[in-house]
């Protein structure tokens, strides 16, 4: 059994979470598979997506730690995140801070991305106990956020979300952010086709871009 910081670090080295927003079960399972073909560790089953938490217990019995770290996302409150935990889920994404959620979590000893769109807010999650802080909605800033947030808080671990796609994720990761959070651009065009091999071909083309600006 991986501890939290390995699951953490596991996270951060590969540097991409996919986000997951099927519209069924079955669906939801291809993507992870293809995800995982494609180099990326992580995948966030949204609680939107229909039986979200019987998603989450499926991929956990399917898919060790090693080979997929399976999480949450728009968890919106803490009685969500436990579900979440206890079906197995070693991670929870939230697209605001509710200092409740950040607290489940910490009892249970599981990564905490509450979501931010502020200096203030930024502080505030990691003062509550965040190991990442969400970035969110990334479309509305840009990669020049990460920067700015970064100059006054160069020790914040900033993942944003929304509006990452192949054309700018070198730019989110060499601005300073630790990781990115992908969603439609890595699975909407082959759930469209019902064409996982493209999911998974876009996948490795991001873990790719992610690495390429780890290096410059």
């Amino acid at each position: 059994m991986l501890r939290k910081y390995e699951l953490l670090n596991r996270i951060l080295d590969c540097g991409i979470v996919a986000v997951v927003r099927a519209d069924n079960p079955e669906k939801a399972f291809k993507v992870a598979e293809a995800v995982r073909q494609g180099g990326i560790s992580a995948i966030e089953i949204t609680m939107t997506v229909p039986g979200a938490v019987e998603v989450i217990k499926e991929l956990v019995h399917k898919f060790n730690a090693n080979e997929m770290v399976i999480g949450a996302g728009t968890v919106l409150d803490a009685e969500s995140a436990r579900l979440a935990i206890l079906a197995g889920a070693e991670f929870i994404v939230s697209p605001h801070l509710n200092p409740d959620m950040v607290r489940m979590c910490r009892r249970y000893q599981k990564i905490c991305m509450p979501g931010a769109m502020s200096v203030r807010e930024v502080v505030e999650c990691m003062e509550m106990g965040a190991d990442v802080v969400k970035i969110f909605p990334g479309s509305l800033f840009g990669p020049g956020i990460i920067k700015a947030i970064k100059g006054p808080l160069p020790q914040a671990p900033l993942l944003p979300t929304g509006g990452v796609n192949l054309e700018n994720v070198g730019e989110w990761i060499r601005a300073g952010a630790v990781a990115v959070g992908v969603g439609s651009e890595l699975t909407k065009k082959g759930l469209a086709e019902n064409n996982y091999e493209l999911i998974t071909q876009t996948a490795k083309a991001f873990v790719e871009k992610i690495k390429q600006a780890r290096q410059q």
